[in-house]
């Protein structure tokens, strides 16, 4: 059976993408110390926040990140439009997405090399972007006390970046099994 793609011309990517929200109410993680005694480390219970937009390619394991104040249509659209410009003009985006209420949302203005994908109903699992989120809590914010909001988007700043400074890392924890590995692969 012959099949026939929308975008012929164009090389079709796959990405998925995520919101983590960090801020100074941080985690406990696991830690080797001495049998009977528990650790010393670090918990703030402010409430402070800030959130990091991410999508990644698993195939290829590109990404692209932006830190915005919040979850809501706008900054939703900004990401879109963003993230949009930095990909060449013969790729089109299959974005693979949760079902968040700004990512449904009657005013996402969205461009016309990205088509949007939803994930089924409470499957956070089936969104490879989670494993980035757990790696940047357990590697980077866990017994941390942030002062203010701007400490806040600084150490999400230089979380995300040392993520991308470690050759390979995106692609090992994004790369799910079902998924092809080729980005082109439709």
């Amino acid at each position: 059976m012959e099949t026939t793609s929308l975008y012929p011309s164009k090389q079709i990517e796959i990405w998925f993408q995520d919101e983590g929200r960090f801020g100074q109410m941080g985690r406990l993680a696991h830690r080797w110390w001495l049998r009977g005694e528990r650790p010393l480390g670090l918990y703030d219970r402010r409430f402070s926040s800030t959130y990091i937009y991410a999508a990644v390619c698993p195939s290829s394991g590109d990404d692209f990140a932006l830190v915005l104040p919040k979850v809501n249509t706008k900054t939703m659209n900004c990401f879109l439009e963003e993230f949009s410009a930095s990909r060449p003009d013969n790729v089109h985006v299959v974005l693979v997405l949760d079902r968040a209420g700004w990512h449904r949302s009657k005013g996402i203005e969205l461009p016309t090399n990205i088509t949007l994908v939803p994930l089924p109903p409470y499957s956070p699992e089936l969104n490879p972007v989670e494993r980035v989120w757990l790696y940047l809590r357990e590697r980077y914010y866990s017994h941390r006390a942030l002062k203010d909001y701007n400490d806040i988007v600084d150490a999400c700043c230089h979380a995300w970046m040392s993520l991308i400074s470690e050759s390979g890392i995106i692609h090992s924890l994004t790369s799910y099994p079902w998924l092809p590995t080729q980005c082109n692969a439709l």
